[in-house]
């Protein structure tokens, strides 16, 4: 059945994809939000939808209990996703891509997102099943992460002057003052990368440095705790959906996302949680460190996915609510078309 869930999860994401492109999206156009409305409200039903069937295959190793942990997952991933909106607005703007050409540069940057994901995954599942130890190393990043997330202050990029940019100048002919529709261009003979080309760059790059903090974090969430595995497919699944839906979701909310303003205080303390959540479940036995006995620190717990589950939306849902309430006036990075 497992192979089955695969195949499933190939051909939704491999028609979806498909029909994007060369369909709806043949013709460079700015993505209206209605359009992008429609598209976000697709892939998280696409998304549940896949939850669900998880969730009715109890009798073929799936069930509830791995709904669940798929469900946690994808929120967490949705939740994190939320800072790559500012950059991905941050660096169009800086380049500037115009946005007929934005859907194309994120198409084929979610492209690229889902196979470097596919790598990291694999690897840190195979990885923490041979290496238990290693469940120490993520939970810490986590916190630590989270710690930092918590007290950071509000900071600017600009793309253009970053270390990427500036290697791509020196290793590339690049056109500067061309932001699309292609990725390269021909003048006089030669070829040059556009704009759009420097983009995806840093957009792969960008999800490449998120990876680091989203991958840990699910990987806690999806762990057994009778096992301590995590099924490939549930980590990898919620991660594809979330990450599909990103794209869309930024159309929607690009312009209005810096209103929420308690949300990364939320994601900080979601951060911790999973961080502690990990190390927990092996918990901090007693050792001995030359002539010093260290007595047991922590007791190793587990947190029922459940329990998980209704935390993490509820301290999201809580930082949402507050920013809501709470609001303070933002202008959109720029204006939103509407039909």
């Amino acid at each position: 059945m497992h192979g089955f869930m695969w195949g499933l999860f190939g051909v939704v994401i491999l028609t979806v994809l498909v029909l994007d492109l060369f369909v709806l999206h043949k013709k460079p156009h700015a993505v209206t939000l209605r359009e992008s409305m429609i598209w976000s409200a697709a892939w998280i039903a696409i998304a549940l939808g896949f939850g669900g069937l998880i969730a009715l295959l109890g009798d073929y190793g799936f069930g509830p209990a791995r709904a669940q942990q798929y469900l946690a997952g994808y929120v967490i991933e949705l939740a994190l996703s939320v800072d790559n909106l500012f950059v991905f607005a941050v660096i169009f703007s800086a380049l500037g891509i115009k946005r007929e050409h934005q859907h194309k540069l994120l198409f084929w940057g979610v492209l690229g997102a889902l196979a470097l994901r596919a790598v990291f995954i694999f690897a840190g599942v195979a990885l923490i099943e041979q290496f238990h130890w290693l469940m120490y190393v993520f939970g810490g990043l986590l916190i630590l992460t989270g710690i930092k997330l918590l007290f950071q202050g509000e900071s600017q990029l600009d793309p253009k002057k970053s270390l990427i940019v500036r290697a791509v100048s020196k290793l590339l002919p690049v056109k500067a003052d061309v932001g699309g529709p292609a990725f390269w261009v021909r003048e006089n003979g030669k070829r040059f990368a556009t704009m759009l080309f420097v983009g995806l760059i840093l957009v792969e790059i960008t999800d490449v440095v998120f990876a680091l903090d989203s991958i840990p974090a699910v990987l806690a969430i999806a762990l057994d705790p009778q096992t301590g595995r995590a099924d490939p497919l549930v980590v990898y699944a919620s991660n594809a959906f979330a990450i599909m839906g990103l794209r869309s979701l930024y159309f929607a909310l690009a312009g209005i996302m810096a209103a929420f303003r308690f949300l990364k205080y939320g994601l900080a303390v979601v951060l911790c949680f999973v961080g502690v959540k990990m190390v927990g479940a092996l918990g901090l036995p007693a050792f001995t460190l030359g002539s010093w006995q260290v007595p047991q620190l922590m007791a190793a717990f587990k947190v029922p996915i459940g329990h998980s589950l209704a935390i993490i939306g509820g301290v999201l849902g809580a930082t949402m609510g507050l920013s809501l309430l709470f609001r303070r006036n933002v202008a959109p990075e720029e204006p939103r078309k509407v039909d």
